[in-house]
């Protein structure tokens, strides 16, 4: 392999290194607008877009210990998603962009080191964000805490109401 193709392979297994989740994408027939759009808006939410050559990807891939991309069978353009803290953030983004754009299409994506398929890449997009997700475990975790508060209180409270009754009484007798 030549040098600039060796080179370009390290830098797409730095990419794919670096990052926790992948996404690629077929791009054939969008316009150049179109693709900076789509670049800008992945920006926003902490990813970055690469046109990369597919065999170049597989040989990155199958070398950055993930075989199973490596082994994919990729055809015509591929565009591949790097970086961005929160993957159902970058696959809503993506879905939105397939919606709008018939060309684009989402073939596939590597999240935690798992290949997901193009509908489960896409199903992930329909996932509620980091945030809420880690909102509602909260809640969920902070829910037996606050039953047991307000048991232990309730039995506290029918026990000051047992001896205000006891002291009520008493008065009325003296």
């Amino acid at each position: 392999m030549r040098a600039e193709k060796t080179q370009l392979v390290r830098d797409i297994q730095a990419l794919i290194a670096s990052s926790s989740s992948l996404f690629l994408m077929g791009y054939k027939g969008l316009k150049a607008a179109e693709f900076r759009a789509l670049r800008g808006v992945l920006v926003a939410v902490g990813s970055q877009c690469h046109v990369v050559p597919n065999r170049l990807l597989k040989i990155a891939a199958r070398d950055g210990g993930l075989a199973e991309l490596g082994q994919a069978d990729l055809k015509l353009d591929t565009a591949l998603i790097t970086g961005g803290a929160d993957p159902v953030a970058v696959a809503k983004v993506l879905r939105d962009f397939a919606r709008t754009h018939e060309k684009a299409v989402v073939k596939m994506a590597v999240v935690e080191r798992r290949l997901c398929t193009a509908a489960q890449a896409v199903a992930l997009a329909d996932m509620p964000s980091r945030q809420v997700l880690q909102a509602q475990l909260l809640g969920l975790l902070l829910a037996p805490a606050g039953q047991l508060v307000r048991v232990l209180s309730a039995k506290a409270a029918s026990v000051v109401y047992a001896l205000n009754a006891y002291l009520s009484e008493k008065q009325k007798a003296a």
